[in-house]
């Protein structure tokens, strides 16, 4: 939690000019497209990365559909997870959080930026008809980020939970490509004991199509993404130590 307070307190000027011009801009959000608001909620993360020594890499660009919307499911690490695929999404993208901390200063402005969208935990009812107006978007071309883990732990060290079912309804409904993301030490920026500049890593891996999981029921869904985003993980720190072995002999 170190590196957050201290990106926070460095950039407090930077802070406070993206939330103004943030704010002026969704007063009149028609006014501004939506390259150019995800473009802005990018340049926030750009400042933050810069001046603190974050950098992310991300590989298989090409897994991601040229057209149309889909939906990105990747495992769940901390607060930098989303910055750190906005940083390397380069086609607006939108997502989905907890409506609780959908008010936090900064975090409210990036969310109305990019149009994203709130869920209550606990409450099926208002979460089907998000899905629902996600799932009319999603037909039009849209791209959401929904984490199927729901929460994070604090120091996560790569550690994937259990995927819930009811994340994958929203693609069942719009019929849209499922992508699985692998997140790699994105927990290291701002939800660890780690001090100093990260690297992290984003993989798109393979799309599944409508076709391939339309006879499927969610949990089977879920279960699959689970497996492809660990079998991922699994294989980058297989790579990581058998570099480091390398080096050391």
């Amino acid at each position: 939690m170190r590196n957050f307070y201290h990106t926070i307190l460095i950039n407090l000027h930077s802070i406070i000019f993206y939330i103004i011009k943030s704010r002026i801009w969704l007063r009149h959000i028609e006014d501004h497209s939506e390259e150019d608001r995800y473009a802005l909620a990018n340049a926030m993360v750009t400042c933050m990365n810069r001046s603190s020594g974050y950098n992310t890499i991300a590989y298989g660009y090409e897994n991601l559909p040229k057209e149309g919307g889909y939906m990105l499911y990747p495992n769940h690490q901390g607060k930098y997870d989303v910055p750190g695929i906005f940083n390397t999404h380069k086609r607006p993208v939108s997502f989905v959080m907890d409506e609780k901390r959908s008010h936090l200063m900064l975090v409210s402005e990036f969310l109305g930026l990019v149009g994203g969208k709130t869920i209550s935990l606990n409450d099926p009812r208002h979460t089907i008809t998000v899905f629902n107006e996600m799932a009319e978007e999603l037909k039009q071309g849209k791209r959401y980020i929904l984490f199927p883990e729901g929460g994070y732990k604090e120091n996560n060290n790569n550690v994937v939970e259990p995927f819930k079912a009811g994340s994958f309804k929203v693609a069942q409904m719009s019929h849209v490509p499922i992508v699985p993301v692998a997140l790699v030490d994105s927990y290291k920026v701002y939800n660890s004991d780690h001090v100093g500049p990260v690297t992290t890593y984003v993989y798109y891996l393979d799309p599944i199509k409508y076709e391939e999981y339309k006879g499927m029921r969610s949990h089977e869904i879920a279960a699959m993404v689970e497996k492809i985003i660990k079998e991922k993980i699994a294989e980058h720190l297989r790579n990581i130590n058998n570099t480091s072995g390398g080096r050391d002999e």
